[in-house]
């Protein structure tokens, strides 16, 4: 079973398809992932199961992967943090999740942007460059900057759970470039195209970071650390002013006016 836990979880996958289901049924998205290189105890320390469910979905795959063994899986003492809706985060982390909350607003007005989408005057593009320009200034350049240039550099910038974040950050920048030109084109199906792939990526990663990333991040950082990213997060919030205060009033300003 060691030998087991230290390969690839993507080999496995490949050999053993079972598991993929099983990881799934735990609500573990690893068949989609395009990075997959995560060992597999590596997934279950970052993904932090309550030991009798760990025991549980371990003693599946194991019977998946050795069905003609009897493997005894022993039951984990817990470091469980309390189940999503009740997540108790260090001061940086809880920053990072209520920045995420301005962001949701955002998302939730994607499906109301699309349906009143107008490129063909002035006034209509701006609605979509105003929220292009939030994008890129408050969830980019403000919370993920945080993020790239501050928190991951406390970690092993090679895991895999970062790479996984990354790549989730490149690929918004993609939607976004390509909606910044859709608009320019007057092509409103490539941008609701774009508008709806931003929706779906930011949904699901948004909910990897607060309910995954972040609570094992603050398992492994030190008091000290956290007070030092906390500081860092105060320094680069001092650049930009007014700026995060005015984003929000314009995510209420759309809000209202696609009530």
């Amino acid at each position: 079973m060691q030998e087991l836990l230290g390969t690839g979880i993507k080999q496995i996958i490949d050999e053993y398809p079972e598991v993929g289901t099983i990881l799934q049924d735990y609500k573990i998205g690893c068949v989609p992932c395009n990075v997959g290189t995560c060992l597999l105890k590596d997934i279950v320390d970052i993904h932090n199961l309550p030991p009798e469910l760990e025991q549980e979905m371990m003693t599946r795959i194991a019977k998946a992967v050795y069905p003609e063994r009897e493997v005894s899986i022993p039951l984990r003492e817990s470091t469980q943090a309390p189940a999503a809706g009740e997540l108790k985060y260090s001061p940086p982390m809880k920053r990072l999740v209520d920045e995420h909350v301005l962001i949701k607003r955002l998302v939730a007005l994607i499906p109301s942007l699309i349906e009143t989408m107008d490129l063909e005057t002035e006034s209509g593009r701006q609605v979509l460059l105003d929220a292009v320009d939030f994008i890129r200034s408050y969830a980019d350049k403000y919370h993920h900057a945080k993020e790239e240039d501050i928190l991951f550099k406390y970690f092993d910038e090679n895991l895999d759970i970062l790479k996984v974040i990354r790549e989730d950050h490149e690929t918004a920048r993609a939607h976004v470039r390509a909606l910044v030109e859709a608009v320019e084109k007057r092509e409103p199906e490539s941008a609701a195209e774009h508008l709806s792939g931003y929706r779906e990526l930011l949904t699901e990663h948004i909910k990897k970071e607060d309910e995954i990333l972040y609570p094992w991040m603050d398992r492994e950082l030190t008091d000290g650390q956290i007070g030092q990213i906390f500081s860092q997060f105060h320094a680069l919030e001092l650049t930009f002013g007014d700026a995060p205060a005015e984003y929000g009033q314009l995510i209420t300003k759309l809000e209202e006016a696609h009530r």
